[in-house]
């Protein structure tokens, strides 16, 4: 087993960062979103990252702009989403790989805050905390079951700020069965 590399997924990645998509997840719908976040000027800036073992994709990871409706002084913000390991590859530290990586190239460059509806366990992992105690609400309403799943994290050293507001997406991403799922 060689140690996965990590780098920013180029244009020419396109098919086998939906490859990885595609096997993670069994079916379209991720790879869907991937392709579309990708080609949306609203997604934008986007951090697309990309790991490879021995020249083989076995993760992709994708971060794209959000803005915090209300929030003065405006911040910088993203939203990682979605997050795929292929299914062989799975258990190894690779989506922690990718996740790590991704915080520490936001943080560089300025990014203030970065939100996920995901496991809260698995987030938590990386400093994320449920995000609607501290008035940042998701995008849309989110189901009772999903409401701790809504989290946030400042990627660079220190507490997360006194904004507050509704988080407003990239326009792929603001199709309401995305978060009602």
């Amino acid at each position: 087993m060689t140690t996965p590399q990590v780098r920013e997924a180029a244009d020419d990645d396109l098919d086998r960062v939906l490859a990885v998509h595609r096997q993670a997840f069994g079916q379209e719908t991720e790879a869907g979103l991937v392709r579309d976040l990708l080609a949306d000027p609203s997604a934008a800036p986007r951090l697309s990252l990309l790991a490879t073992d021995g020249g083989r994709p076995v993760g992709h990871i994708l971060f794209t702009a959000v803005t915090v409706a209300g929030a003065h002084p405006p911040v910088a913000a993203a939203i990682l989403a979605p997050l795929a390991v292929v299914p062989g590859a799975q258990g190894r530290g690779i989506g922690r790989r990718l996740v790590e990586d991704g915080l520490r190239r936001l943080a560089a460059s300025g990014t203030d805050l970065v939100f996920v509806l995901g496991d809260p366990q698995y987030y938590g992992r990386f400093g994320f905390e449920p995000a609607s105690p501290r008035g940042l609400a998701a995008p849309y309403p989110l189901p009772e079951a999903y409401a701790e799943a809504w989290l946030v994290r400042r990627p660079g050293p220190g507490a997360i700020g006194t904004a507050t507001g509704r988080v407003d997406c990239a326009e792929m991403l603001r199709r309401p069965e995305l978060w009602q799922e």
